[in-house]
């Protein structure tokens, strides 16, 4: 046996879990960004998943601090319907959804409903003028090193964008993996608010 082939399977394994983690998607550099040079973007088709009451993932405990020094935990948010969504600056469907999810936010959350953004390998400075440039006004956690993300493991958002509602216990009611839109995503923060 070549001793290459447990090479081989070695890295295939560890392509195979950074993939499900959303830890790595291809080889870009870290100093590229929104100039359209980085290759890691996960391409998502913009597929939803609900998930029952009955059936639905608790999630790890969530902590990390925004893009402008604030702590931050996701218990804060029990009691709402929130929404999360992972996106990075490098990121060209992330650029095309921001409008939409603002727009969501701001017309949702006199009900209850709070959104939380988590900046995924990225550089602090890029993350801060997309928001910036897609006025962007709810808050977003900075994972420059994926840890954050990986305490969604359990319900991996595994491309880049991903979007989770969370109902009011803090479980997984819906996950869109890839880009979504307003008429995807507002109909499912929607229903989720429903609930009793």
């Amino acid at each position: 046996m070549s001793p290459r082939i447990p090479h081989a399977r070695a890295a295939a394994a560890a392509v195979a879990l950074c993939g499900l983690l959303a830890g790595c998607a291809g080889t870009g550099s870290a100093k590229s960004g929104p100039d359209g040079n980085d290759d890691r973007f996960i391409s998502g088709d913009g597929n939803v998943t609900q998930y029952q009451p009955g059936h639905r993932k608790t999630l790890q405990e969530v902590t990390g601090q925004t893009l402008d020094g604030q702590s931050f935990k996701l218990d804060s948010l029990k009691g709402k319907v929130a929404v999360v969504n992972f996106w990075a600056s490098w990121c060209a469907p992330c650029r095309g959804e921001a409008p939409s999810l603002e727009q969501i936010y701001t017309e949702n959350k006199a009900k209850g409903v709070e959104f939380l953004g988590v900046n995924f390998k990225d550089a602090k400075d890029n993350a801060k003028a997309f928001e910036r440039k897609f006025k962007v006004t709810y808050p977003s956690l900075f994972d420059g090193d994926g840890q954050v993300t990986l305490a969604f493991r359990e319900v991996p958002p595994s491309a880049i964008p991903s979007t989770l509602v969370l109902d009011r216990q803090g479980k997984v009611a819906a996950r869109i993996i890839g880009a979504t839109t307003y008429s995807k995503l507002n109909p499912l923060v929607g229903k989720v608010l429903a609930e009793k």
